[in-house]
């Protein structure tokens, strides 16, 4: 869990932006090019870029995705486990930090910060961590 968590703010100190930082760390575990999914999640930093959903939480998502769909074009039977998995994330996140909404972790309206950048890759990393391993 922490080695994710860990990995994720070192890419985030690297420049990869919240959303990008989050997945990454993922990448290895789950048998998915880093390159590809950084360039698939540059959209979604900055709260995809218009502080609305948080990047970091948006990566989250995906990682429920990536491990849960079953790739099945045709017939896909594997949306009822993501968004399952994306929805207990998204509670544990909102619960720890109160948003879900990067401008309003970042005080931008109430000049009150709920959570660094930082702080909101790292506690993606570590939910999404303990999601993987069947603790979430």
């Amino acid at each position: 869990m922490e080695k994710h968590a860990e990995k994720a703010v070192a890419l985030h100190h690297k420049g990869y932006n919240c959303a990008q930082s989050v997945a990454c760390a993922f990448c290895e575990e789950l048998g998915y090019d880093e390159k590809e999914i950084f360039r698939i999640m540059e959209g979604f930093g900055f709260g995809m870029g218009c502080m609305g959903t948080c990047g970091a939480v948006s990566a989250m998502t995906a990682v429920a995705g990536l491990k849960e769909s079953d790739g099945n074009t045709e017939k896909p039977a594997s949306k009822k486990a993501s968004y399952a998995a994306a929805k207990k994330m998204i509670r544990e996140f909102e619960e720890k930090n109160g948003s879900v909404i990067c401008r309003e972790l970042k005080g931008v309206d109430t000049k009150k910060v709920l959570r660094s950048c930082d702080g909101c890759v790292q506690d993606a990393a570590e939910i999404a961590a303990r999601y993987l391993e069947g603790e979430l």
